[in-house]
């Protein structure tokens, strides 16, 4: 018998990815489907459809059947053993959500193997009571926000329940919206899942439940007891949603089932793979990048921090401006999100400025400069920023211990400061929430992995290890989400296998011998890292009058 082998995928806005893994979890096979450029047919743009309301953003449903059917394809040509297959799952774009009508059940469950997923009339349209989701980058429902929010006692009453106060991109806002604008699409509506619960029902013959992870990106799930809140559900979509949505949330490593005789006898799958819940595309990075107690730093065009935080005796703090989820693979962790506007186009512009557009000379800069900047301070906001909310415009502080921070008027532009103070501010805001955030008593964080762009610069990853105080590794794999996704599959059969129902995450990968995807490439020197300690309660003084400032404009 063949050595076994996991499929993961990754359905994110523009691209379906397949990952597949061996049981090292070395990357064995990887294929694509780009949405604008393999299925032109359905006129998205960046995998999406504007409109036609103000705000509002959709994928076309069909053409991620199209895409599944397609991705298949190109596994297999690619000579792939599907019959080696023992285990799939994966992620999708956190969010999004679809919209089952009264059929689809029926149509899952008689899936002709002689047809494509996407032949017409096959699923579609019969199975699905709209035929586009609504996708994390509709902003559309404001006014499905503030309702919620006022209808729970405020903001930070929700995100306390929730782990996030309302955001038009999460799904209980937006299924409130099409509740109270598309009566008849909800009416018809017999479930919904979300992407990530969408492609496992595919595998399996009938509509999969919501996994705890992805589900704490809904506001409709208590994210400390990972249940459905009652008062949630009825404010978003009525006494009628509690059907709609399913069971309970599931926990990721869980086996959902085994894979339909569609796939068996269609593709030569083994009838004995199984099917385990997908999470949202965050989640499933946190599983192949990072464990409890790591941090995992994306520093793309926008600034992304998730935070694995181990079960403790006291849950993690919950904010406004940042994001709790429940862990996909450890019950009673959590994953805390922190997500920024301006990051590397904020970065790219003071380089461009200072430096005539030389990372090179950039980095000179920074290391000519002392560490602390000597309690000169910089935010740069060319964008209204997510953390602190709205502030927008640029400001520069000179701080004196135990001494109001004056605002620095008359700086040029180009001038050489500004090189350090990005970055020092950048990462200031996020080691000021971290501490925040963590439970009292808390293990100090292990590692920081970086990914995103910004990740392959040597003098900002040594400036990160030193502002945080962390070894900092760089991830050898770019397909995050679906390695993830392959990963979670091996879980749920690791488990069945050996580990039993109380086996975990890290005893697997210590069990099976994982190949390390890690390389450390900067480590933290103690006495600077002190200098950044105590720069932050100035960094917390200098933000708020940020904050005043742009109330006051």
């Amino acid at each position: 018998m063949s050595s076994p082998l996991f499929l993961g995928f990754d359905l994110s806005t523009q691209q379906l990815k397949a990952v597949v893994i061996a049981e090292d979890a070395s990357i064995v096979h990887e294929s694509a489907v780009h949405f604008d450029r393999d299925l032109p047919a359905h006129g998205t743009t960046n995998g999406a459809v504007k409109g036609p309301d103000e705000g509002e953003v959709t994928s076309p449903v069909l053409m991620w059947l199209e895409a599944i059917d397609l991705v298949m394809q190109r596994v297999k040509n690619a000579g792939v053993d599907l019959s080696a297959i023992a285990g799939i799952s994966g992620a999708g774009q956190q969010h999004g959500s679809v919209y089952w009508s009264e059929e689809a059940e029926k149509a899952l469950a008689a899936m002709n193997p002689k047809r494509s997923l996407a032949d017409p009339g096959h699923l579609a349209p019969r199975a699905f009571a709209l035929p586009n989701a609504p996708i994390w980058q509709d902003s559309s429902t404001t006014k499905d926000c503030r309702d919620l929010e006022a209808a729970v006692g405020g903001p930070q009453v929700l995100a306390d329940l929730t782990g996030s106060r309302a955001y038009e991109r999460f799904t209980g806002p937006q299924i409130a919206r099409i509740r109270r604008l598309k009566h008849a699409a909800y009416r018809d509506s017999a479930r919904i899942s979300l992407v990530s619960s969408f492609i496992p029902s595919l595998f399996l013959g009938h509509i999969a439940p919501i996994e705890v992870s992805d589900a704490s990106g809904m506001n409709l799930m208590n994210v400390l007891t990972c249940k459905w809140d009652d008062a949630l559900l009825e404010a978003c979509g009525g006494p009628e949603l509690r059907a709609k949505i399913g069971p309970e949330p599931v926990v990721g490593g869980t086996i959902l089932g085994r894979i339909s005789k569609w796939w068996v006898e269609r593709w030569g799958f083994n009838p004995d793979c199984i099917i385990a819940p997908f999470t949202g595309d965050n989640s499933a990075t946190v599983v192949a990048l990072s464990a409890p107690g790591d941090a995992l730093l994306s520093l793309g065009t926008s600034t992304t921090l998730l935070l694995s935080i181990p079960p403790a005796d006291s849950p993690p703090a919950r904010f406004t401006t940042s994001h709790l989820l429940s862990h996909p693979t450890t019950l009673d962790a959590q994953i805390a999100m922190l997500c920024y506007k301006n990051g590397a186009l904020a970065r790219e512009q003071i380089r461009d400025r200072c430096a005539g557009a030389d990372w090179a000379r950039y980095n000179e800069l920074v290391e000519q400069s002392l560490h602390g900047s000597s309690g000169f301070m910089g935010f740069y906001f060319p964008l209204p920023e997510i953390i602190p909310p709205g502030v927008q415009g640029e400001f520069i502080f000179q701080c004196k211990d135990n001494e109001e921070p004056q605002i620095v008027h008359g700086l040029q532009p180009d001038a050489p400061q500004h090189a350090r103070a990005i970055l020092e501010s950048q990462f200031l805001s996020i080691k000021s929430r971290i501490a925040a955030i963590l439970p009292a008593h808390s293990p100090p964080l292990q590692r920081l992995i970086v990914t995103g762009g910004s990740s392959a610069n040597q003098t900002i990853r040594q400036l990160a290890a030193d502002v945080f105080g962390m070894r900092v590794y760089v991830a050898e794999s770019k397909e995050a989400a679906g390695t993830g996704g392959a990963v979670l599959a091996k879980f749920a059969w690791w488990k069945a296998q050996v580990g039993g129902a109380n086996g975990s995450f890290e005893e697997m990968t210590m069990d099976t011998g994982e190949a390390e995807r890690m390389r450390l490439v900067a480590t933290p020197k103690g006495e600077v890292t002190k200098v950044y300690d105590g720069l932050v309660d100035n960094y917390r003084l200098c933000e708020e009058r940020v904050v005043r400032l742009c109330g006051q404009a």
